[in-house]
């Protein structure tokens, strides 16, 4: 099958996989982008136990259902960010351990290259996640930031997850940093500063999420031409953002999603702002074949009608890119 429509795990942790499968396959959905929290995917478990992949893979397909790549964004935040207590809301408590940062951001990447190993033994060639980022806190900061302390962000970076990316290129996985704020790559500038910090390290890919640009004046096609080698996964996940000035702008004024005053919001597929039809034009340009995951967040509504929805969305929004040009049946003898 091509161009599956999944639905990414990470927002219905909640819930048991068994009762989130049957209710993705109720949907319509072709699969599941499985999230290594909650009971969906567990990265110890399936290298301890040979029987754990198959036994997932089986559970999916009772309902109908397919995997083409797993997540492990909260692990891999802890990779090269700044730790605070904030992670280990987030951390398994192996990784966590004592909260030492130096350790936390050790552990951390050796789970990341388990979670490439685990991926492996499942069959999907896709690891989506986040990088962290030892230089997002100086962001439009002052007193001034010398030049020289992102460069230095950017080789922390590389020398953290250099070995994890070599143990995913050993392993056939390739990682899919979602670029996001809060990440060493969060544009296309920065995207561009990470693939050369890694020295275009052919392990290193791109979870396209469109939502996480378009609020920030991203150029959405520009990133899928820049990178479409690069884009070994894809989100569909929309956003809002206002004409009008709003009381609280693109930095949110520390406002929870959902606020009346924020500028931007995230919405339902479909429901926003993101050219989604210029998106998938994109992607088809590039060649694109994976999977259309649809990453469910919207504050307004509720998720079961969300998903359903969009669904309904992304499949009524896919087309096959032409092999042949439409003018063509004018060519030849006119006679």
């Amino acid at each position: 099958m091509s161009r599956p429509v999944t639905l990414f795990t990470g927002q219905w942790a909640d819930l048991p996989l068994e009762v989130l499968a049957e209710k993705a396959a109720a949907w319509g959905y072709d699969g599941l982008e499985l999230a290594c929290w909650g009971d969906h995917f567990d990265v110890r478990a399936a290298l301890a136990d040979a029987s754990y992949c198959r036994g997932r893979r089986d559970l999916l397909a009772r309902h109908g259902l397919g995997v083409w790549a797993i997540s492990n964004h909260l692990v891999g935040q802890a990779v090269c960010d700044r730790i605070d207590d904030r992670h280990r809301a987030i951390l398994p408590a192996g990784v966590w351990g004592d909260g030492d940062p130096e350790g936390v951001r050790r552990r951390a990447a050796r789970r990341m290259e388990d979670t490439a190993r685990a991926a492996a033994r499942l069959g999907v060639e896709v690891v989506n996640g986040f990088t962290g980022s030892p230089v997002w806190h100086l962001l439009y900061s002052f007193p001034p930031v010398p030049p020289e302390w992102i460069d230095d962000g950017f080789r922390q970076f590389a020398a953290a997850w250099l070995p994890v990316l070599d143990v995913f290129a050993e392993e056939g996985v390739r990682f899919a940093l979602e670029v996001h704020p809060t990440e060493i790559a969060f544009d296309i500038v920065t995207a561009e500063r990470a693939v050369e910090a890694v020295g275009g390290h052919p392990a290193f890919a791109f979870n396209y999420d469109p939502s996480h640009l378009a609020y920030q004046g991203v150029d959405l096609v520009d990133f899928v031409r820049g990178f479409g080698d690069r884009i070994a996964h894809v989100h569909i996940k929309d956003a809002w953002w206002s004409d009008r000035p709003a009381r609280a702008g693109v930095f949110g004024g520390h406002t929870e999603f959902g606020d009346p005053r924020r500028f931007w919001d995230f919405r339902s597929p479909g429901r926003g702002r993101v050219d989604f039809e210029e998106v998938l034009r994109a992607l088809n340009g590039a060649g694109y074949e994976g999977a259309l995951s649809v990453e469910w967040e919207d504050a307004g509504m509720d998720r079961e009608h969300g998903a359903a929805e969009a669904c309904e969305f992304v499949r009524a929004l896919v087309f096959r890119p032409s092999d042949t040009a439409f003018d063509a049946a004018f060519g030849g003898d006119r006679r």
